[in-house]
């Protein structure tokens, strides 16, 4: 027979368990709720000439928003207008020229009027060069940082006056690797700045009714992961080492390496893109935007537990299939 002690311990287990069911429950109904006027706000995206961009402006054209598409290039700008409705517009726009910014954000403010903008999705980035840390180059960094952390931040803060008018979204695309860096060069250390940028916007202009997302894909075939640039840069890399640091590292040590590329982006890279554009439409359309989305099964195992654990199993596996350089200790 269990004692009254006993009893109670078993309560407060139901309580816990049927408090924790409710709990979910209200989560998976408030997560559900949408917004009304989906035809009368406006939608900013950076970055749409290809991949997510490109995909979401067109998804969000066929829902009835009306997109402001920037693009880097006359014909991506074109293509993506031939492939959507009159409402979609398209502007070029380069996220590392302030002048192009401002010129953007001016246009925008004249499209949008007194409504203001909703939606901010600052999707323009770039992964090359990837590498070693010790074969980067200054301009290497600056390169990467220029559009994925600091068109980040112009875009926002340039944009922002818009937003809170509008008292609208901002959505930042990051990546897993702002969660766990498995390689040297700008890109991964420019995710982690978007995702910390984003976390102290939130907190700062949630006055003025202004939501902020993260949206953390993981491996995607897009032209960040394609395999040909990603090799090209490589060997531009290697090509411009010193023969000191060259030789250090040795061509056995570079061939392995490569390899190791090839197997993951072959291995990892999931084509369908909708599981990022899925986030990104259910950040600009959910009544309570989630704080961050996660897209891809490899961005979900980086949570567990807070990337400590991930990162310890890549730090493994990728000192298991590279070779030692040639003059390591």
């Amino acid at each position: 027979m269990c004692s009254p002690v006993c009893s109670m311990e078993h309560l407060w287990m139901y309580a816990a368990a049927v408090l924790l069911l409710l709990w979910l429950l209200v989560w998976l109904w408030r997560d559900s709720l949408v917004i009304s006027d989906i035809g009368e706000n406006y939608v900013f995206v950076t970055g749409c000439d290809s991949g997510f961009g490109n995909l979401l402006c067109k998804r969000l054209d066929r829902r009835g928003f009306r997109v402001l598409a920037g693009c880097l290039t006359e014909k991506g700008a074109d293509n993506l207008r031939r492939a959507t409705g009159p409402k979609l517009k398209t502007i070029l726009l380069d996220v590392t020229d302030s002048s192009s910014i401002r010129r953007a954000m001016e246009w925008t403010k004249k499209e949008v009027g007194d409504r203001g903008l909703w939606g901010l999705v600052n999707n323009a980035g770039r992964s090359l060069p990837m590498g070693p840390t010790e074969w980067m180059r200054m301009e290497d960094f600056h390169s990467t940082l220029r559009v994925n952390m600091m068109g980040v931040i112009e875009m926002t803060m340039t944009f922002l006056p818009l937003l809170k008018k509008g008292r609208g979204r901002v959505v930042n695309v990051a990546s897993v690797l702002g969660r766990v860096a498995a390689n040297g060069g700008g890109y991964c250390i420019s995710k982690f700045a978007v995702e910390s940028f984003s976390d102290c916007l939130r907190r700062d202009i949630h006055y003025f009714g202004i939501k902020v997302s993260i949206i953390e894909p993981g491996f995607f075939k897009t032209a960040v992961t394609s395999l040909e640039p990603i090799e090209r840069e490589l060997h531009r890399l290697w090509n411009q080492l010193s023969p000191e640091v060259r030789d250090s590292y040795g061509e056995k040590y570079f061939d392995r390496y490569i390899k190791v590329q090839r197997l993951i982006m072959n291995m990892l890279c999931d084509p369908d893109l909708s599981k990022v554009t899925n986030c990104m439409e259910h950040a600009l359309t959910a009544q309570y935007p989630r704080t961050r989305y996660s897209a891809g099964w490899d961005a979900k195992f980086a949570w567990i537990p807070l990337s400590y654990a991930p990162a310890c199993l890549l730090d493994f596996f990728l000192r298991t299939v590279l070779p030692r350089p040639a003059q390591s200790v």
